[in-house]
């Protein structure tokens, strides 16, 4: 043990932030779509513009995720609508984050980028069908 928690617990870890930041991602989603979670009542977007695009890949790129299926393509899409989401929204307003808005998206992106890599963890769908194999 190396440090305060040990380094066996990573992949556990790994699927605990998995799905957590999915399910927060995932409102997002919701959000767009239907209007909630919302302090205030408010309609969803139109399915086919940017935005319902936009809900649709965080809505059910975030059930996905939750679930751990299908992980590393897609938290590689997910990776990307932030990537694609915080140069049309964000980095015209001021290079860092921390001023124009960006920091969610900024560590959406990454943190998607590196599920690409990582994979699920051994609490996913893809763990179980994996070791069905």
């Amino acid at each position: 043990m190396n440090g305060p928690i040990p380094s066996s617990w990573s992949g556990t870890l790994r699927s605990l932030v998995r799905i957590v930041a999915a399910f927060s991602f995932m409102t997002h989603g919701t959000q767009k779509l239907f209007g909630f979670p919302s302090v205030e009542p408010r309609a969803g977007v139109e399915l086919l513009s940017m935005m319902g695009a936009a809900g649709l890949i965080e809505t059910i790129g975030g059930a996905l995720l939750i679930l751990g299926l299908f992980t590393r393509p897609v938290a590689f899409l997910c990776a990307g609508q932030m990537a694609v989401a915080y140069f049309m929204v964000h980095a015209g307003q001021s290079f860092w984050p921390l001023l124009n808005g960006g920091e969610v998206t900024t560590v959406y992106c990454f943190l998607f980028l590196y599920l690409a890599a990582a994979g699920a963890g051994p609490l996913s769908l893809d763990a179980m069908v994996r070791g069905k194999r």
